[in-house]
C-alpha cells in the first residue's frame, strides 16, 4: 500500500488539513532555498572549469565524467526550481496545494539523490586528476556512503530514538 503525502492532519496537533498543508509548504520553501542555492553554485562551478588553462589536458575519461556532472547538476537546479513552476502553474485551483505539497516531496527526494551524485562524481573528477582512477573510485564511493548515512541513515537512527522514547514515555 503506497502512503498518502502528505499524510492526513494529525487530530492531535489541533492542524487542520489545510494549515498542515500551509506549513509543509513553508517547510519545503526553505529546503528548497538551500537545495537551490547548492545546486546553482555547484553548476556554477562546473560549468567554468572549460575556462582555466589545465582543462584542455584532460582525458577522454575525465571528459565524460565532466559532462555527465554538468548534465547531472543542471538537471538538479531544474529540479530545485521546478516546485516554483508548479505552484505557479496548480496556484488557485482546488485541491492545489495537496498536490504541489507532495509533488514538491518528490522532486526534493529526487534532486538530493542527484546533488549527491554531484558532489560524489566531483571528488572523482578530482580525485582522478590528481591520483589517478582507483582513488576516485574509493573518493566516489565514500562521499556516496557517507552522504547517504548523513542523510538518511542518521534522520531515521534519530527518528527511530524518539520514537522509541515517545513509547516509552
Amino acid at each position: 500500500m503506497r502512503e498518502e503525502y502528505p499524510p492526513p492532519a494529525d487530530p492531535l496537533s489541533g492542524e487542520t488539513e489545510f494549515e498542515r498543508l500551509e506549513r509543509r509548504w513553508t517547510e519545503q520553501l526553505t529546503e528548497l532555498r538551500v537545495t537551490q542555492t547548492g545546486t546553482q553554485i555547484m553548476t556554477g562551478f562546473l560549468l567554468t572549469l572549460p575556462f582555466q588553462p589545465a582543462f584542455a589536458e584532460i582525458n577522454e575519461f575525465e571528459r565524460a565524467v565532466y559532462l555527465a556532472l554538468v548534465i547531472t547538476a543542471t538537471i538538479a537546479t531544474v529540479m530545485a526550481i521546478a516546485p516554483v513552476s508548479f505552484h505557479r502553474i496548480l496556484f488557485g485551483h482546488a485541491g492545489a496545494k495537496k498536490r504541489i505539497v507532495g509533488l514538491t516531496q518528490r522532486v526534493l527526494q529526487i534532486t538530493l539523490v542527484l546533488v549527491a551524485l554531484v558532489l560524489a562524481g566531483t571528488v572523482a573528477l578530482i580525485f582522478n586528476m590528481v591520483l589517478g582512477q582507483l582513488a576516485a573510485a574509493i573518493g566516489f564511493f565514500a562521499i556516496l556512503i557517507l552522504t547517504f548515512a548523513i542523510w538518511t541513515i542518521l534522520p531515521l537512527r534519530i527518528h527511530h530514538i524518539f520514537t522509541k522514547q515517545e513509547i516509552g514515555d
